[in-house]
């Protein structure tokens, strides 16, 4: 385990950055209770703080773990994970029809806690209530009985759990735009899919144009489509299909997330993986301030307020693309283009997927299916493939992993150990898969020899150093 470095821990403790979280423990000697970063209670003097690699260190040490933050439930030990287990239970039961009839109160107390927690951790991790998910869960199940079935309209209602035939009525009209009888005549025997609009928050300002600017021509063909205001692109997670399309609200600081799945089991996974691949943690003015006080950087922060780090779906797919090219200068210098090869290797060995959204017409190929394809196919050179191949062999065998509890030492060793890949390509992947805040993927840069003073927010310098590249 790499020594604390006090320097970083304590800008990660003045800006309460939850991607330090679980990274180290602040054990105050004034209260004898340790804590994480993003403890909502103000922090002991420095002098008072004695900080710590992990919790049984501090326990060790004499410190109890603070109720208020929950220091034992950080990012990566069975206590936080269980937060998004608990969501994922409750989630289950509403799919079950726990809320057609039961209460919230009542759902809670099933699960073994309050109310007022399980609607907190469903604004956490999903971005809306448990009776706005059962709402959507209800429409979703009338419409595929009106699509699917000759079921009279008033057993439709009742069938999908809703209380009364006004309900009924109003709830798809609010969804559709349409009467369930106009449903009928239209949909004939197509399925419907689930379709669910979340508002996600953010701090801002958000430098939502340049976000997209990035992700634009690094956008893999058949799976993305970015252009200046939308992001869009397919997604599979545990079974789970579907189309992803994120907007930015113009009136309150929220990405409009629209979703349209076969299922909702694993819509808190993939809503976390939209918070990190928008960078939705960062505090943009806490940033910022530290960055500024370097001449070379203040032109970019004071013309791109709220540059974020562009995260990823999936972590494999963007390391494959780094493999094949892909860096944070432009990817038109290198030859042939990185997305070119992108789109052949998505044509050769992507699982063909029908949307409404053209021309969204594939899933990523899966790591196994990378793993044992010929990769001549897709125009790869020989160190290419056999670098893919190991990529794919490791994160099969989970010698490497895209936890978010990994510190950027420990990605970029995983990535390293793997020929083809040195460490600029490896900070870039830990950038991008993990949103390391800290990661520095652009050592080639003159600039570079003053990256030691941006830390921990070296990521956000080379975006501003790279953003008009």
């Amino acid at each position: 385990m790499a020594p604390l470095e006090p320097a970083i821990c304590w800008q990660a403790i003045y800006s309460r950055d939850a991607r330090f979280d679980g990274r180290f423990f602040a054990g105050a000697t004034t209260t004898g209770l340790y804590c994480r970063n993003v403890c909502p209670v103000p922090f002991a003097r420095p002098k008072n703080i004695v900080l710590f690699a992990c919790a049984e260190a501090a326990e060790a040490a004499g410190f109890r773990p603070c109720k208020r933050c929950q220091a034992r439930a950080a990012p990566g030990t069975p206590a936080w994970r269980g937060t998004l287990a608990v969501v994922s239970r409750a989630l289950r039961l509403i799919l079950e029809g726990a809320l057609n009839e039961g209460s919230v109160e009542e759902l809670a107390e099933r699960l073994g806690l309050g109310a007022r927690q399980l609607r907190r951790l469903f604004s956490q991790h999903l971005g809306a209530s448990p009776l706005k998910i059962a709402s959507v869960q209800r429409v979703h199940l009338a419409r595929t009985l009106i699509g699917e079935s000759t079921v009279p309209m008033t057993e439709v209602a009742f069938r999908s759990g809703f209380q009364s035939i006004r309900e009924f009525n109003h709830a798809l009209r609010q969804s559709t735009g349409q009467s369930p009888s106009d449903l009928r005549r239209k949909a004939g025997n197509r399925r419907v899919d689930t379709v669910l609009d979340l508002r996600l928050p953010f701090k801002g300002p958000f430098a939502w144009e340049q976000l997209l600017a990035f992700l634009q021509p690094r956008a893999i063909p058949g799976i993305e489509v970015v252009s200046e205001s939308t992001y869009r692109r397919t997604i599979e997670l545990d079974g789970t299909r579907g189309i992803l399309l994120v907007t930015q609200t113009a009136a309150e600081p929220r990405l409009r997330v629209h979703l349209e799945l076969n299922r909702l089991d694993a819509l808190a996974p993939i809503v976390e993986r939209v918070r990190h691949m928008f960078d939705l943690a960062a505090d943009p003015t806490g940033i910022a301030v530290h960055l500024s006080h370097h001449a070379e950087l203040r032109p970019s922060i004071e013309r791109r307020p709220g540059l974020r780090i562009p995260g990823s779906w999936d972590g494999f797919e963007v390391a494959v693309s780094a493999v094949l090219g892909q860096r944070l200068t432009k990817p038109g210098s290198v030859k042939p283009s990185p997305r070119k090869l992108m789109a052949l290797v998505v044509r050769s060995f992507g699982t063909p997927f029908k949307t409404s959204l053209a021309p969204l017409t594939y899933l990523f190929p899966a790591s196994r299916t990378l793993l044992e394809a010929d990769l001549s196919r897709a125009g790869m050179t020989k160190a290419q493939a056999a670098t893919v191949r190991e990529l794919a062999r490791r994160t099969i065998n989970n010698q490497l992993t895209f936890r978010a509890s990994t510190t950027l030492d420990q990605a970029v060793a995983q990535l390293t150990a793997i020929g083809g890949i040195d460490e600029n390509v490896a900070h870039y992947i830990a950038m991008r898969a993990w949103g390391e805040p800290d990661a520095f993927p652009v050592d080639q840069l003159p600039a570079a020899s003053a990256s030691g003073t941006w830390r921990p927010w070296r990521a956000y310098a080379a975006m501003h150093l790279t953003a008009g590249q």
